[in-house]
């Protein structure tokens, strides 16, 4: 389920952020505390291994082979690639969540569009809106663990009542090795054709709007169908996640505190713990945890994207809109503000600080702050002799 917490930073606060931290479903301690946990435990072997086991050359040999570590590691170009490939990924989660097909815009249309009250015209709108419910369906089963565990055959459509049994074997008599998800579409369009020759649909323009809509719908569809068939290039992940841990690898011998009493630089102090590397890992490994998470959203982790709940809504919402809804209107009556040529909304006491005047311009205000004397120009001359001038200049 999809962690929110817009409310807890509605407002800017001393320390706004200290309760998010203490959050742990969807935090990175949750996503990286295994990894951390193994980081930490071999830094902590490697150490033991060289204050109390190694022996004096052994001892030696290693201290040198911690300097080179420590001194090449930072030739890794961590924060460059991964930077770069995170946000990579956050714009491509983005865009799928901005294009997550919404029949919102279809159902309006079909309500307005087809008309009668009698039983034909109320199947012809819910079954033209199940066909588009039926449509992200089958994409989002395509695309998503979490709606294909949920609908893992056919049958299971059929049983939802998303596709009725004669659709089902139409659906089954297409030959075809390519995905199917645009049958429902081809469906939509020939229904709506009928629609209109029986005169359900009056006008050849709302047709096509009803038409473009659908399209704009398959195009989402499609869109999310193509970001799971081409992803971010493997090369690049395969790059970051070996870049990331081999940095952390080479962490491991050349951030171990070595004994001060040989004199290394950089090396004056024997912490035992090193806290830095240790938030180093942190803050990098979790930056390539986020990137884990956000490639591809369709998953289950905290933070992907609620299809399941996607699907219920849609369906839910629009065949009401479709079926009870259709022609369906509220007595009209005469607002509050009838008779009131100034309307404006009242504020409850909570709300009183928000009252504040409309805002005229950020030079309304120069005037009070001086006589209206002090704004006149001196020697002003006419604007046209003042052109005149000009010109005459130009010409000499």
């Amino acid at each position: 389920m999809t962690v929110t917490y817009s409310s807890k930073v509605a407002n800017a606060t001393f320390f706004g952020f200290h309760r998010l931290l203490l959050k742990w479903r969807g935090s990175i301690y949750k996503l990286l505390y295994r990894e951390f946990i193994v980081f930490a435990v071999l830094y902590t072997a490697i150490s033991l291994m060289y204050r109390l086991l190694l022996t004096g050359a052994q001892k030696r040999f290693f201290e040198k082979l911690s300097i080179y570590c420590d001194r090449y590691a930072e030739q890794i170009p961590v924060t460059f690639v991964l930077g770069f490939y995170v946000t990579l990924v956050v714009n491509r989660w983005w865009n799928q969540f901005v294009n997550l097909p919404w029949p919102d815009r279809l159902m309006f249309l079909i309500s307005s569009s087809v008309h009668g009250s009698d039983e034909h015209g109320r199947l012809l709108r819910r079954t033209l809106m199940r066909y588009v419910n039926l449509t992200s369906l089958l994409i989002f089963r395509s695309v998503s663990t979490a709606v294909y565990k949920r609908f893992p055959t056919m049958d299971h459509v059929v049983e939802a009542g998303f596709m009725t049994a004669d659709e089902r074997k139409l659906f089954d008599h297409l030959k075809s090795p390519h995905l199917k998800y645009w049958v429902p579409f081809i469906w939509f369009g020939n229904l709506a054709a009928k629609a209109r020759k029986e005169g359900r649909i009056r006008d050849s323009v709302d047709l096509q709007s009803l038409m473009t809509e659908m399209n704009r719908f398959r195009s989402w569809c499609s869109l999310l169908f193509g970001y799971d068939w081409v992803g971010i290039p493997l090369v690049y992940t395969q790059v970051v996640t070996l870049a990331v841990y081999t940095f952390f690898f080479a962490c491991l011998i050349g951030r171990q505190f070595l004994d001060p009493t040989k004199g290394y630089a950089g090396h004056d102090l024997d912490l035992y713990i090193p806290i830095f590397t240790l938030l180093q890992f942190f803050f990098y490994a979790g930056w390539l945890k986020v990137a884990e998470q956000l490639i591809n959203p369709f998953g289950e982790d905290d933070d992907d994207f609620e299809t399941n709940w996607c699907i219920d809504r849609n369906l839910q919402v629009s065949l009401l809109a479709v079926d009870e809804m259709h022609m369906s209107l509220p007595k009209m009556k005469k607002d509050i503000y009838w008779d009131d040529s100034a309307a404006r909304p009242p504020y409850t006491l909570a709300a009183a600080d928000y009252c504040i005047p409309s805002f005229l311009g950020s030079t309304v205000q120069m005037g009070e702050h001086g006589s209206p004397s002090d704004w006149e120009m001196p020697d002003a001359k006419p604007l046209n002799s003042q052109f005149q001038c000009a010109e005459s200049d130009a010409g000499a």
